[in-house]
């Protein structure tokens, strides 16, 4: 086991600064959405896992996952921290398992959940996003609007 080179109370300042909404992968997303014309609300308590999109008129949600959080298979942003590895593993198992908790109850409330990684948005000002753009885009308009 290795040593932090962080003080705990360092190390806790960092942690705290760790956005869970309006990070800036997800208001690249949101921007890009709203400019082709979709419009959508943000982190809806009433719904499980209170989705980062909810687009009521497709019935479609959209969750931006930390790669690090969520662990994102084969994905080098998914890593296992070299300190207090059995507290990150619980943690990220757990954050794991209620991702499909939530996946589960969305889909039988009848939603359709579209899933889309950080690391997918990470560069956003060195890499164009637009093709992931047109992917979340095409997606949603196949599922079509729904009646409300």
């Amino acid at each position: 086991m290795t040593m932090d080179i962080l003080s705990k109370k360092k190390r806790s300042e960092c942690m705290s600064k760790i956005r869970s909404k309006n990070t800036k992968p997800e208001l690249a997303l949101r921007k890009a959405l709203f400019a082709r014309g979709f419009r959508y609300r943000v982190n809806d308590t009433k719904l499980p896992g209170k989705p980062d999109i909810v687009l009521p008129k497709y019935k479609t949600i959209i969750f931006l996952h930390g790669c690090f959080w969520h662990r994102h298979e084969e994905c080098k942003y998914a890593y296992t921290p070299k300190t207090n590895t059995k507290f990150w593993i619980n943690k990220i198992t757990c954050n794991t398992e209620r991702d499909k908790v939530h996946l589960q109850k969305l889909t039988a409330l009848g939603w359709h959940v579209l899933t889309v990684w950080e690391c997918e948005i990470r560069h956003e000002y060195k890499h164009d996003i637009t093709p992931l753009i047109d992917r979340v885009v095409d997606t949603i308009i196949a599922q079509g609007p729904q009646k409300i």
